[in-house]
């Protein structure tokens, strides 16, 4: 006769678990407290609930509410944060800054135009390519060995002939290599205006005028501009 109560009292146990529980995968607080209950309401009337246990669960709950309270706290803190930060990147517009790419603006009257890149090594031969938005090379600028960090090349603006080229957004690309052939890794940099600041990829991407998207972990540097 006491199998039976037991047989009985545990199925019906397991069973008001898995009803507290549902199809939630997750406990937060309110199913910790739903499954406490049920273990009270379904447990073994000739084995009732330890004092030791219970209260050691009831612990539980309160570190677990308290945790979830500190979590909410953290969460209205972190986007107060990204408020500000959002409201920092949003006052680059309007200012000129340096960022990772390739791509350079040409004013159309021949000024120089400034081309920079960092080599990761010496170079034997390093050469500049400028390309049109048709991707033919309008003009190459033999730099030379050149040691490994920071170059900085001006581009006047003209092709290979002469001739200024028309205002516009360009590309350039640089070959470097070693004495023996071997090509040297190249890092390059663009300088522009920042005309937007997006934020619909989750995190801010600067427009420059010259077209280049690039995400604000990429700037470099930032300038008033002239």
């Amino acid at each position: 006769m006491v199998a039976s109560v037991n047989g009985t009292t545990s199925a019906q146990g397991s069973s008001a678990l898995s009803s507290a529980l549902g199809t939630n995968k997750v406990m937060g607080k309110d199913d910790f407290l739903k499954l406490l209950v049920a273990q009270l309401k379904n447990q073994d009337p000739l084995a009732p609930q330890d004092n030791t246990q219970f209260v050691a669960q009831l612990a539980q709950f309160s570190s677990l509410e308290a945790a979830m309270g500190t979590n909410t706290r953290l969460d209205g803190i972190t986007s107060q944060n990204q408020g500000l930060a959002n409201t920092q990147v949003v006052s680059l517009v309007g200012k000129t800054a340096t960022v990772k790419g390739s791509l350079v603006t040409a004013t159309g009257s021949g000024t120089a135009v400034p081309v920079n890149f960092t080599l990761a090594s010496a170079t034997d031969s390093t050469n500049v390519s400028i390309q049109n938005a048709s991707g033919k090379v309008i003009r190459t600028i033999p730099v030379g060995a050149h040691s490994p960090g920071l170059v900085k090349v001006n581009w006047d603006g003209r092709d290979d002939q002469g001739n200024v080229m028309a205002a516009g957004t360009y590309a350039v690309s640089v070959q470097a290599k070693t004495k023996d052939g071997s090509a040297v890794s190249v890092a390059q940099e663009t300088t522009g205006l920042v005309k937007s600041v997006a934020f619909d990829k989750g995190y801010p991407v600067l427009t420059l005028a010259n077209g280049m998207q690039v995400p604000v972990s990429d700037l470099l540097k930032v300038e008033s501009s002239p």
